[in-house]
């Protein structure tokens, strides 16, 4: 297991492979469906994302002696965001986007130009990820976003992913889909 600690090096983001499982450690911000058109939409970024990390994530968050306490804290599909995904990879510097469920072509293509990798996060255990954030830091567009969709500034430590889709332009998903395909012809030969 590769340790990952914020800020995020390019050299040891372009080191991980797909499939590699990492601990990541230290500042990450969430970010959803508004906080991406709002980016999209030309809006002011509330943060540096430079060497940073993007988690797609719509935390459950409660007041707890007036500090912000994760209760649910698992990724979010990570798909509606490929429309915005390559152009924030290209113009943010943000080395890790985390989330669940892959991405599309266009954005392997802008990690890999651009030094970047999509983590996969263990999708349908929320309680057992808010373990791995120690703490919430900030919060940024709360009122403007809701809780769900607010960029919640996190401070993570051992938070485990696998590197689904790294630099060197491989897909874990590309992968499994082609065996997938190679199995199912096997199995159902295709008419011709």
């Amino acid at each position: 297991m590769t340790t990952l600690t914020y800020p995020f090096r390019e050299a040891d983001v372009r080191a991980l492979r797909a499939g590699e499982t990492v601990s990541v450690n230290g500042t990450i911000w969430t970010g959803r469906d508004r906080f991406h058109k709002h980016f999209a939409d030309g809006g002011r970024l509330p943060v540096d994302f430079r060497d940073g990390a993007l988690y797609h994530c719509g935390p459950v968050v409660v007041q707890d002696g007036g500090a912000w306490k994760v209760v649910a804290g698992g990724p979010t599909t990570s798909v509606r965001e490929n429309a915005y995904e390559p152009d924030f990879i290209a113009t943010t510097g943000v080395r890790l986007i985390i989330g669940k469920g892959g991405m599309d072509d266009k954005t392997l293509e802008a990690c890999r130009k651009h030094g970047a990798v999509y983590l996969q996060a263990v999708g349908g255990a929320a309680a057992v990820t808010a373990h791995a954030i120690e703490r919430v830091a900030n919060v940024y567009f709360l009122d403007e976003f809701g809780a769900a969709e607010a960029c919640w500034e996190f401070e993570v430590r051992d938070f485990r992913c696998v590197v689904a889709m790294d630099s060197h332009g491989v897909s874990l998903f590309a992968r499994v889909a082609a065996e997938s395909r190679r199995r199912l012809d096997e199995l159902v030969p295709r008419r011709k």
